[in-house]
């Protein structure tokens, strides 16, 4: 069965640098059991796991990518920084794999909106914010993100690194 996905691309806006070179992919429907979330990922590669929400400001991680897969709830996500274009409503069972270096913020959700986040190879993440002292070495450790082996949620190359390596 073949995921639905957008992917969004975002320029550097000056403060977010988000990724010249691999686009935002969003999977609507990605999963119907979301109890199962961690362990899908954790399968696939992803690891490094936790549970909770997004922050309510702009912030990135430039030395990994990073998976988000909606458990419950809903949200209003802003990606790509403060001139972003991407506002996505993400609802139970969506998932967005986040390239390095890619802006994020929760704009409004639910009481019960509950994220997994998950990094390829179990990263430990950096958190970047677009202050100006931190961008030279974000925009260097953002080039050197190492690619996943796996897309988190099929598990094979597809979609996200017939998307990402093209």
């Amino acid at each position: 069965m073949e995921k639905e996905t957008q992917t969004y691309f975002f320029p550097d806006d000056g403060r977010i640098p988000n990724h010249s070179d691999f686009p935002l992919v969003v999977y609507q429907n990605a999963l119907k059991d979301t109890g199962l979330a961690e362990q899908i990922v954790i399968r696939h590669g992803w690891s490094n796991s936790w549970s909770g929400s997004v922050f309510p400001y702009h912030h990135y991680h430039s030395n990994t990518h990073e998976v988000l897969i909606a458990l419950r709830g809903e949200a209003v996500i802003q990606f790509g920084g403060e001139k972003g274009a991407a506002v996505i409503p993400f609802k139970s069972g969506d998932a967005v794999v986040i390239p390095a270096g890619v802006g994020h913020k929760k704009l409004s959700s639910s009481p019960d909106f509950t994220v997994l986040g998950a990094y390829p190879g179990g990263v430990q993440y950096d958190m970047k914010t677009g202050k100006p002292n931190e961008r030279e070495e974000a925009v260097k450790q953002i080039k050197q993100a190492a690619l996943p082996t796996n897309d988190p949620i099929t598990g094979k190359r597809e979609p996200l690194l017939e998307i990402w390596v093209k």
